[in-house]
């Protein structure tokens, strides 16, 4: 139960930081894809570094879980289907305003435009799940 408070805490957080920096605006996300307003660039660039600089760590001090099996990190095979999910992934951060991420973050600010954002991820996972059962090369 505990463990769930602090996932919890840790979202509501990671939301309120989203909200803050303007990644649930769809008026600065439009000027950081025009190149108008490149505030977001920073963030998105400060989260890659951060990013980095954990899985960097990970690799280096977990040699094993708590369970005792090793832990591994692996690079997913870049396909086809990466560029057109790549793709995809644009066009509707582009149309929409907003990601996974910040979809969230704009629900609870109260955007009714989100839902219809949240409907379209929630569609587009049932497909690629459709998919991958169809071709688990994916």
């Amino acid at each position: 139960m505990s463990k769930n408070i602090g996932f919890l805490f840790f979202g509501t957080f990671f939301g309120f930081v989203l909200s803050r920096v303007g990644a649930s605006d769809f008026n600065l996300i439009y000027g950081m894809f025009i190149g108008e307003n490149l505030k977001l660039v920073g963030v998105i660039g400060t989260a890659i570094i951060v990013a980095y600089v954990g899985m960097q760590s990970l690799r280096k001090q977990a040699k094993q879980t708590r369970t005792g099996q090793s832990l591994e990190i692996s690079k997913k095979k870049l396909t086809s289907w990466s560029l057109s999910g790549a793709l995809i992934f644009g066009l509707g951060w582009g149309m929409a305003g907003a990601c996974p991420g910040t979809v969230l973050a704009q629900l609870g600010e109260g955007k009714i435009f989100a839902v219809f954002t949240l409907a379209g991820i929630t569609f587009g996972t049932y497909l690629y799940a459709l998919l991958k059962e169809k071709q688990p090369n994916l």
